[in-house]
């Protein structure tokens, strides 16, 4: 591996203008592709093998186009000062607003809340369902004008207007604000790191190219593809994330080879060599994590990842080839002033110094191993506790800010209806094998309306069929309650004899128990993709470290990561301590996605540390380092460029804490902690002390498995030799760029 990537290097570095021009081209082509493809028609939320997946399929099939997925919106009304908004004057206003929101292009229907009944008891409150012909997606800038202006006239009434439902949601997209501050922090970061603005420049002008050419990509197969928006913000993320550290090891280990007098092609070739082999592997263990997000069977998280790892698989390229390219236009730019100031002199740049920051911190653990691992995994330890009351669900429009009208709107429908009325269940009726399928449908909803925590059954709507009835049940408890979840199994454990009873079948569904499913399915696919994801990468990194220990400590040490930031999002997300240094306003249940989330794309950049960091002690060690000196040699030369990464992805992840969804910060608080306990507790504290504590044992590998692993060469062992002259004759005008 090493030798190749060698030989690799080296080319891109010879014909570096072919390898650049090359480049260009790609980005030039899909750059063209993206900007010329058909715009994309954002495909609906999909969960297969759930019964409210099944549920709504039903009733897509059965009720033609009655635009099941169309775009709605829940405009409340709640008369001022003890009023009744049933008052004539107030009646009026209702009626009059009704009537301008029926009045939009996309709207399908509007319903009169007074001949439906949606009237409070105390007669303070109303509401109407705006339905529209289109889903969210498809609504138009003047359909959310009009609906805007339609309330502020209604609120001139007197009248409290709110409104909530999808038709309210921001569909703008995200702004890029967190990526601006994350490039703006890693530009302070790399230029800290490597006091060059060159060097500060390069990795982050390789990681802008790379996600250009992932994201018009990703937009030119939108398309043909169905992919949905969430695809393209994902893999710009990671993209960056990782184009930028993988760029950031190669310059830093072409710094160093600098600096022992080897000649610039010589030391691109033995960093692509070296620290290439490193990129190559870290890269493939994010791929494996983001590709395997496709086993929990979410069709929207398997976009996601695949998309994501392919913006990787781009990131790996240009490390290899580009970067390495650049380093041949600009050999002498990347180095320090002072090394290039001691070049115009006729001397040679500073070789690393033996002792820093990495080295001394090294030396504090390997004096004190056995303390250092107990703290470190108790502390650990103490903040995954309130993992044991993880709560999945999909907050919505009570998780928004009292700013929002959608969360206002949601307080006055469970004020004036109850809490349970902003959750209600849809239940589909088949009774297309009945005897009688009015009977069959009255039947089942005068069952389940029996059954305890349930408010009110409305009136079943047929199809022109006949043979499918709808109804909605309200219950007691809010959506997110724990109640609520009861209540649906309640129901479906009752089916059997409902279903015997009525002579038909029926099922769950509705956006409450679409929540609830999803979050039961993700549960259940969390430990078959942990064990998926976790075996992969251990076979990977056993190939890599041609060791036993290694890739279990690593994989143990992630575990107790992720499960640490996921507790401190429920300490703060759902039990709400913090929560306002944060600008969470109300605590719920953590979004149903999320464990997975964060799992999938920690586990990957965790893997990148663990390669970077070990793989130095490894090279050390093989080198003919004895074991607690290859780990001081390891911190030496990675310690500094591993703390350098870590900042830039934590940056770039707290970026999204300051968003004002509620979803969006939970992300980035979850990814920013993940990534900040394993970088500075796992990879600094718990990694040198088990090798310390392993010792020679660390490096163990049985003699069979041996023989039957590949080599691959990590350390770069085939490429040691001695040091070169300073610079070669033919390089020497190029060295003065």
């Amino acid at each position: 591996m090493a030798a190749f990537l060698y030989r690799i290097g080296r080319l891109a570095f010879r014909r570096r203008w072919t390898v650049a021009l090359v480049w260009a081209a790609v980005l030039a082509a899909v750059g063209l592709a993206g900007m010329t493809a058909p715009e994309a028609e954002e495909e609906p939320f999909s969960m297969p093998g759930i019964e409210s997946q099944e549920a709504f399929d039903l009733m897509e099939e059965r009720f033609p186009g009655a635009a099941a997925d169309g775009a709605t919106a829940r405009v409340v009304f709640v008369s001022p000062n003890g009023e009744k908004v049933t008052a004539t004057e107030n009646k009026k206003a209702v009626e009059a607003a009704i009537a301008e929101l029926g009045d939009g292009t996309q709207v399908a229907s509007t319903v009169d809340p007074y001949e439906s009944g949606a009237v409070s008891e105390d007669g303070s409150t109303a509401y109407t369902t705006v339905t529209y012909k289109v889903d969210a997606a498809g609504l138009t800038d003047a359909s959310r004008s009009h609906l805007d202006k339609s309330l502020e006239h209604a609120r001139d009434s007197g009248l409290t207007v709110e409104a909530g439902g999808d038709a309210m949601e921001d569909m703008g997209g995200p702004s890029g604000t967190a990526e601006a501050i994350g490039v703006s922090v890693a530009a302070v970061v790399l230029l800290i790191t490597f006091g060059s603005l060159a060097a500060a420049g390069l990795p982050l002008l390789t990681a802008l190219i790379g996600v250009g050419i992932s994201l018009f990509a990703i937009t030119a197969l939108a398309g043909s593809l169905g992919l949905a928006d969430t695809t393209s913000t994902v893999a710009v993320m990671l993209g960056l994330a990782v184009g930028i550290d993988y760029a950031l090891f190669i310059v830093s280990r072409y710094r160093e080879e600098r600096a022992k007098g080897r000649a610039p092609q010589e030391a691109v070739a033995l960093a692509t060599g070296t620290a290439g082999s490193a990129v190559v592997f870290a890269g493939l263990t994010v791929v494996i994590a983001l590709a395997g997000l496709s086993v929990v069977g979410i069709p929207m998280l398997t976009e996601m990842g695949l998309g994501a790892a392919g913006a990787v698989v781009v990131g790996v390229l240009i490390a290899l080839t580009l970067v390495p390219a650049f380093l041949g236009f600009w050999p002498n730019a990347i180095l320090t002033r002072k090394d290039r100031k001691a070049r115009r002199a006729g001397g040679t740049p500073r070789e690393t110094r033996k002792v820093n920051g990495g080295t001394r911190w090294a030396s504090f653990v390997l004096r004190r191993p056995l303390p250092v691992l107990l703290a470190a995994v108790a502390g650990l330890g103490a903040l995954a506790l309130p993992m044991t009351d993880l709560q999945l669900g999909m907050p919505g429009d009570e998780a928004k800010s009292t700013q929002t009208t959608q969360r206002r709107a949601y307080e006055a429908l469970a004020e004036g209806f109850g809490p349970g009325f902003n959750g209600p269940l849809t239940v589909v009726v088949d009774a297309k094998d009945a005897d009688d399928p009015k009977a069959a449908a009255e039947t089942v909803s005068e069952r389940i309306g029996g059954t305890e925590g349930v408010v009110s059954v409305s009136p079943a709507q047929f199809n022109e069929s006949g043979d499918t009835a709808v109804f909605s049940v309200v219950p007691t408890t809010a959506p997110t309650d724990q109640e609520t979840k009861d209540l649906v199994s309640s129901i479906r454990g009752d089916r059997s004899g409902i279903e015997s009873a009525a002579g038909a079948t029926f099922e769950v569904t509705g956006t409450t128990a679409m929540n609830i499913d999803v979050s039961e399915k993700v549960q259940s696919a969390l430990v078959p993709y942990l064990l998926v994801v976790v075996g992969l990468a251990v076979i990977l990194l056993l190939v890599v470290f041609r060791s036993i220990l290694v890739p279990l400590k690593a994989a143990a040490g992630f575990l107790l990561s992720v499960l640490a930031s996921l507790g401190a999002v429920v300490v703060v997300f759902q039990q709400g301590h913090g929560a306002d240094l944060l600008g969470v306003e109300t605590t719920g249940p953590i979004m149903s996605l999320m464990p997975i989330f964060l799992v999938g794309i920690v586990f990957g950049l965790a893997m990148d540390y663990e390669v970077f960091l070990v793989s130095r002690m490894r090279e050390a060690y093989v080198h003919g380092e004895r074991p607690a000196q290859a780990v001081t040699s390891g911190f030496r030369h990675s310690a500094r460029v591993v703390v350098a990464a870590a900042l830039i992805m934590i940056a770039v992840f707290s970026g999204f804490i300051g968003d004002s969804d509620a979803m969006i910060k939970m992300i980035g608080f979850g990814l920013a902690s993940a990534v900040l306990l394993d970088a500075f507790v796992v990879r600094m504290a718990i990694v040198p002390a088990v090798l310390a504590l392993l010792g020679e044992r660390a490096w163990w590998l049985p003699k069979w498995l041996d023989r039957i692993l590949p080599r691959v060469d990590v350390e770069g062992e085939a490429l040691t030799r001695p040091a070169e002259p300073e610079a070669e004759p033919a390089e020497k005008d190029l060295a003065r760029a």
